[in-house]
């Protein structure tokens, strides 16, 4: 298949709608099929008119590891020109950065989960540019989980982040340039837009059918068997357990000191079982973070397996975040007092919980803490779901 920055080399028409002056927005992922830098890329298809680079979370080079924090600017050291970081004082492009340019060209590898900020990253940068102007031009690529599941509940408005800006379920199924229709369309983004589609996308597959190659988006997102939980596990972010930060199978392990990996492991994965998620598996694992939560400190879990006994290249993924919001459940139950919510600040805000900030909601924390039934949590989790699922259809092609 091809990415619109395959597309963009490969049709010089497509290369018109880029007009005047060029900033890109881009990150290590950034590649071509070949591997190939899309910043090389821009500067060898429009030379001096490329004006600026601007980098999202985790910086231009992919490098900074976590939560708020912050990638400097910096003058990029072979084509001399500035490059902008959009995760710093600012999360959006001011209007100097914007008077470099005449067009941004928005080339980020998404991985279709909510919580994941480089969707509301462009989404700023849309607002921005529509406020100063700008023409933008989004060069798609395919949502590496797969563009049909839809999983998590609607986030609310009232705990909208920065990983939750506007109302969406946890995984939306969609692509970045979809997303960006869907802003213009549903979020009253008035941004006039071009979106340099992807060519040969099946979107009901996962990245493994793409044929492309998989470069890390951000640091703690190695592999696509991570991307597998991560919609559902990244949640353990806002709890005192590790989510395996610092350690090299990040989101696929979860644990705490207190934790009686081995004795409590029959207790929930019958908890998964009897929600039907029999294809989670939870084996009892013993880490030591090297960093973030509990760094340098023994901590007993578990690494989450998604059981695939046929060995097929085409992993199931659906049900993450149920698995989550159920292992989350036995676990705050089993441990009591030793469980802990993490407490603010989380992604600039101070006020609400980051549990409740990661969910888009205080329902499924409420739901925990009164230790719900699976009925009730898928209760929480489809609620909104046909009214955001006509929505999609009106944008997805």
């Amino acid at each position: 298949m091809l990415t619109g920055l395959d597309r963009l080399q490969l049709d010089p028409k497509l290369r018109e709608i880029c007009t005047g002056n060029i900033g890109y927005l881009c990150h290590s992922a950034s590649v071509d099929k070949n591997l190939r830098h899309g910043a090389d890329i821009m500067h060898n298809l429009f030379g001096s008119r490329l004006k600026a680079l601007f980098g999202p979370q985790h910086g231009l080079n992919t490098d900074a590891q976590d939560n708020m924090i912050e990638s400097p600017h910096f003058e990029h050291p072979i084509y001399k020109i500035p490059v902008f970081s959009l995760y710093s004082e600012t999360r959006e492009p001011t209007p100097e950065m914007l008077s470099h340019i005449d067009t941004l060209v928005i080339d980020l590898q998404d991985v279709g989960v909510r919580v994941y900020t480089y969707i509301w990253t462009m989404v700023l940068a849309m607002k921005a540019c529509a406020k100063a102007g700008k023409n933008v031009v989004i060069l798609d690529r395919p949502n590496p989980l797969n563009g049909s599941t839809i999983e998590g509940n609607i986030s609310k408005s009232e705990f909208s982040s920065f990983v939750g800006l506007h109302p969406l379920p946890m995984r939306h199924g969609m692509s970045i340039g979809e997303i960006a229709r869907f802003a213009v369309a549903h979020w009253d983004v008035n941004a006039e837009i071009s979106v340099i589609e992807t060519e040969g996308w099946g979107r009901t597959k996962g990245f493994e059918s793409t044929g492309l190659p998989w470069v890390p988006p951000s640091p703690n997102l190695s592999s696509t068997d991570t991307l597998s939980v991560y919609p559902g596990f990244v949640l353990f972010e806002g709890t005192k357990l590790s989510e395996g930060r610092g350690t090299v199978r990040p989101f696929e392990i979860i644990g705490h000191p207190k934790i009686k990996h081995v004795s409590w492991q029959n207790h929930i994965q019958s908890a998964l079982d009897e929600a039907n998620l029999h294809k989670f598996r939870v084996r009892p694992h013993t880490f030591v973070p090297t960093f973030e939560k509990w760094e340098n400190t023994n901590c007993y879990g578990y690494q989450i397996h998604l059981h695939n006994p046929e060995y097929t290249v085409q992993k199931d993924t659906d049900g993450s975040w149920l698995a989550a919001q159920i292992v989350m459940r036995e676990l705050y139950n089993l441990m009591g007092d030793d469980f802990g919510w993490r407490p603010p600040p989380f992604e600039y805000e101070n006020d609400n919980m980051p549990i409740d900030i990661l969910n888009g909601s205080d329902e499924p924390r409420k739901w925990i803490e009164r230790s719900g039934s699976a009925e009730e949590i898928r209760e929480i989790e489809s609620a909104g779901i046909e009214s955001f699922l006509a929505q999609r259809k009106e944008i997805i092609r």
